[in-house]
């Protein structure tokens, strides 16, 4: 399996917004990607945001990659205030509940 991991820094009380224009515009789409195994938003203080999204292949998470890209510029480009950090992989060690 194989991660990405997103890290967000957005204009200060905008978190929620960007939440919900995440649950109801990138879920889906996201959701849509081949491989999709899960998809995790955390409010990480300081008015920074992390995701986590999870995937069979790397393919898969590369075409995720893709589609957040153009998904932050056509609607949430306003709310983030610098470069958003990426971070992939390939998982080692995936320990579920």
């Amino acid at each position: 399996m194989y991660a990405t991991i997103r890290k967000y820094s957005v204009k200060p009380g905008t978190a929620q917004e960007v939440k919900r224009r995440v649950d109801e515009g990138f879920i889906p789409i996201i959701n849509s990607t081949d491989g999709f195994v899960g998809y995790h938003l955390m409010e990480v203080g300081n008015d920074k945001l992390a995701t986590i999204s999870i995937f069979q292949s790397q393919a898969g998470a590369d075409e995720s990659n893709r589609r957040a890209a153009d998904w932050v510029k056509q609607n949430i480009a306003s709310f983030v205030t610098s470069p958003v950090e990426i971070t992939a992989g390939e998982m080692l060690l995936n320990h579920p509940a």
